[in-house]
């Protein structure tokens, strides 16, 4: 098995793990159920978000965000969660993009 090869078959199966992590449909929101989601869950749901809005575009039983939740905190560690996983990568391209080459 080739190099590349290697490499597609280890991003998928991240891909799959990560997906298999990303919130479902809500049915304790319109059940009534006792679990609110918190600080915790939103910033990991926040961290995973890029992956999870991906696979919401082929997938209509996942969400992106818990509507189920405790409110403040939940809504915090998402956003924390979010400017994280998209800050990250904006943050390592413009030291790339500062460096001059001579």
């Amino acid at each position: 098995m080739g190099k590349h090869a290697k490499l597609m078959l280890g991003l998928i199966g991240v891909g799959a793990a990560v997906s298999a992590c990303t919130a479902g449909a809500n049915d304790a929101a319109t059940t009534g159920g006792t679990y609110l989601a918190g600080f915790w869950p939103g910033l990991w749901e926040g961290l995973i978000s890029p992956i999870t809005f991906l696979v919401s575009l082929f997938n209509d039983k996942v969400g992106i965000y818990e509507v189920h939740n405790n409110g403040n905190w939940y809504n915090f560690g998402f956003m924390l969660g979010v400017s994280i996983a998209l800050g990250a990568p904006a943050r390592a391209g413009a030291g790339a993009a500062g460096k001059s080459k001579s």
